[in-house]
């Protein structure tokens, strides 16, 4: 290839990538709101609740005040519990309110109680205008077992969510009503976990 050759197909490249620039500055020069998302992630892949971490962190780098209240796994003793707690408690509130997966506690009074007790501190929590993330972690598996009512936390999310507050909502099977109502949803799709071959949660990857 000759370097005229070679400058041909930078400069094509140039103008390919300034075409895309121009065609995505058009875009972005309409997209001027800002709104409080209610986010879902669900599916049955892995990186639903760490996906919703990774938000929460970013806020904690934005030194925006956010909350986690855990439905399902209040019971583990996860990394990013330590690193909230030990670290950013001043900007990011903690509840672990579950008591462990339904096949663990085998008590659906407790599961049940668990739950509401989680939904009226994430009420708290959805209703301060100062915090600006909820992360609301594995409430799509209480609503699964129906530990919650949908059609209660729909109409919470509509009529008393303050504008400008994020909602992340995790766990697989999410109902199609919050689905429905969701601004941004994503299905983590299962293609391979190491689980299947035997190898047990790993610090560091699974909590």
């Amino acid at each position: 290839m000759t370097p005229d050759s070679d400058q041909t197909e930078d400069d094509r490249h140039a103008a390919k990538m300034a075409k895309k620039k121009a065609a995505r500055d058009k875009i972005m020069a309409t997209k001027q709101g800002e709104k409080g998302l209610i986010i879902v992630h669900t599916g049955a892949g892995k990186g639903k609740s760490s996906s919703g971490f990774g938000m929460v962190l970013r806020c904690i780098a934005h030194g925006m005040p956010s909350a986690v209240v855990q439905f399902i796994k209040g019971a583990w003793d996860t990394g990013e519990r330590r690193l909230i707690e030990g670290h950013f408690a001043h900007l990011c509130q903690f509840y672990a309110m579950g008591e462990g997966f339904t096949w663990e506690t085998q008590d659906r009074a407790r599961d049940i109680a668990a739950a509401r007790a989680g939904w009226e501190k994430a009420k708290e929590l959805i209703r301060n205008p100062d915090i600006r993330l909820v992360l609301l972690d594995e409430i799509n598996i209480a609503l699964r077992y129906d530990y919650l009512d949908v059609a209660e936390i729909v109409t919470f999310l509509r009529e008393e969510k303050p504008p400008l507050t994020h909602v992340v909502l995790t766990g697989r099977n999410a109902k199609e009503e919050l689905i429905a109502i969701a601004d941004l949803v994503t299905e983590m799709t299962l293609v391979k976990h190491p689980f299947r071959s035997g190898i047990k949660a790993q610090p560091g990857v699974e909590f």
